[in-house]
């Protein structure tokens, strides 16, 4: 059955998606995506929003039909939980602490930290009566450290396929990593943020919660229908792909053309009745 993405221009406003960043503090490469200025916050333009969230889940079901990974990344102490929740309901990984240098182009050295915090939780499950108490604690203390870096990713046993960044400005570094690697970023883009090596722009407000916690719900959901559905065919077209990167590079190439045709159309909207910033003042 084919997959069709839940998003509606109102669950967005109720999520507070449309709230950009004071208007002094924007970034000029973000103007397309921005409607207006109210009480001095630019207004993020929730038409083009929806459709470009459209088009990220239908990418993302497509890449997940094809048994890819993604990692989901975000650091905000707001939504440590939300993430980590959102990554283990569709089964798939997280960093949500800090992000380490080099934990995709240095991979060799991160596989070599899971395998470390496998041994730690081994001699603590099982292994306790070769210790004494001072070396237990010092293993929990270790162990605890890097469950926190590393225990969303202990299951990855290779690079990700997608990165699902929200805040690209915050999370630089993981996008600089994922480009020299050539693996596709999919990421929430607000006012103040540049949509520089990001291959799926999605504007939209990166702080709160509430949109926080719609955006991994909305993403977890597709995945969780690419794993259970092979890739369709009638709804996504493709060059036929022998293996998950060239189903993300395909989806790339259409997703670049499509924008173009939503920034058309937003720029249409923008001169008709019904918009976003005539809901807003009508609350």
């Amino acid at each position: 059955m084919p997959y069709k993405p839940n998003i509606s221009i109102k669950a967005l406003l109720d999520a507070g998606v449309h709230f950009g960043h004071k208007k002094n503090l924007w970034n000029p490469k973000m103007d397309e995506y921005i409607y207006g200025v109210k009480n001095k916050v630019h207004i993020i333009d929730l038409q083009q929003t929806a459709a470009q969230l459209y088009s990220a889940l239908k990418a993302i079901f497509a890449v997940t039909s094809n048994n890819g990974k993604i990692l989901f990344v975000n650091i905000k102490k707001q939504s440590t939980e939300v993430v980590k929740a959102a990554a283990e309901k569709c089964g798939q990984y997280y960093v949500n602490h800090r992000w380490l240098g080099g934990m995709l182009t240095n991979w060799s050295t991160i596989s070599s930290s899971i395998k470390t915090l496998k041994g730690y939780e081994d001699i603590l499950t099982s292994k306790q009566k070769n210790y004494t108490k001072k070396e237990l604690l010092d293993f929990t203390r270790k162990k605890e450290k890097l469950e926190k870096a590393i225990g969303g990713i202990r299951n990855l046993s290779s690079l990700p396929d997608i990165l699902f960044v929200i805040d690209v400005k915050t999370h630089a570094i993981a996008v600089q990593e994922a480009r020299k690697l050539k693996i596709p970023v999919f990421g929430i883009v607000d006012t103040n943020s540049s949509v520089n090596g990001i291959d799926f722009v999605i504007p939209g407000n990166d702080d709160s919660r509430k949109s926080i916690e719609l955006y991994c719900n909305l993403v977890a959901d597709a995945v969780i229908h690419g794993t259970m559905h092979n890739l369709p065919s009638e709804d996504i077209e493709l060059k036929k792909a022998s293996n998950t990167k060239e189903v993300s590079m395909n989806l790339i190439r259409q997703n670049k053309s499509q924008n173009k045709e939503n920034a058309v159309l937003s720029k249409r909207n923008k001169d008709n009745n019904v918009n976003t910033i005539d809901v807003l003042n009508k609350r």
